[in-house]
């Protein structure tokens, strides 16, 4: 595992549990007392935790920070695609169903498996996402509309007053949703504002709402929220999610699916 990985899954534990140690955590990652010290050293001048004696306690701030898609490509790579493994599931089964994809590496590695699956040919696919929309169509797919817009460098996302008219004018059987993190209080949150909006549209269009989303990004908090618990029926996690979270979200009603590398 990668430090930048065991970093970001230590602070969705820290989030979620209040506070950790620094034993627990050497035991849980099979890493010495003092990689997680130094781990915790790291997250502490990020202002991600607060480093205590022992371990770290949560921080109450709302995280702003965006990373590259190099970067993000290569954070749980393996989680994410194990995840949209299960999420391919999901699909419409009837002939002519429609989807939404939002942005996002692991909504990206969904992308990649149906670009593969004879049997998605016929789904109409309705996506912000450039690179999605090249996967897909770059396979053959033809029934993929990009949406029209502003396009954010560092995520690749069309945003804008664009396409939120068009997703306005839509409607898709299930829209396979991406986010920076998700709580119970806060719901699923990003960054940006505007990336915020056209994945709140997409949820509000959609019969369905799966929500893809791996376990360094649970118990976090990004500063813009785009749709609460009741808006979700699925959510697709990894098995390092932490099982208290995990029970708050079923006890809520929402379908919770584990996946396996």
């Amino acid at each position: 595992m990668y430090a930048e990985e065991r970093r970001r899954q230590i602070a969705s534990l820290t989030a979620v549990e209040g506070r950790v140690s620094v034993t627990e955590l050497a035991a849980k990652f099979d890493v010495t007392a003092e990689t997680i010290r130094r781990d915790l050293a790291v997250l502490n001048k990020e202002g991600i935790v607060h480093r205590v004696h022992g371990g770290a306690v949560a921080t109450q701030s709302f995280l702003t920070t965006e990373f590259p898609l190099d970067t993000r490509f290569r954070s749980a790579s393996a989680a994410k695609d194990a995840i949209a493994r299960e999420a391919l599931r999901f699909l419409p089964n009837q002939p002519g169903g429609a989807i939404f994809l939002d942005s996002g590496t692991t909504i990206n590695a969904l992308a990649n498996l149906i670009a593969a699956d004879s049997n998605a040919t016929a789904i109409s696919i309705v996506t912000n996402s450039l690179p999605i929309a090249l996967d897909l169509s770059t396979a053959g797919l033809t029934n993929v509309q990009l949406l029209g817009g502003t396009v954010r460098a560092i995520t690749q996302a069309v945003v804008g007053d664009t396409a939120l008219r068009t997703l306005a004018l839509m409607r898709a059987d299930v829209a396979f949703i991406g986010t920076n993190a998700l709580t119970v209080d806060h719901g699923l949150s990003t960054a940006d504002a505007h990336e915020a909006a056209v994945k709140a549209s997409m949820v509000t269009n959609a019969r369905k709402v799966v929500v893809l989303c791996d376990s360094t990004k649970l118990g976090n908090d990004y500063l813009v929220s785009f749709a609460p618990l009741d808006a979700i029926d699925v959510v697709i996690t990894d098995e390092a999610a932490p099982e208290s979270l995990l029970a708050e979200l079923t006890e809520s009603g929402i379908e919770v699916v584990l996946a396996t590398d």
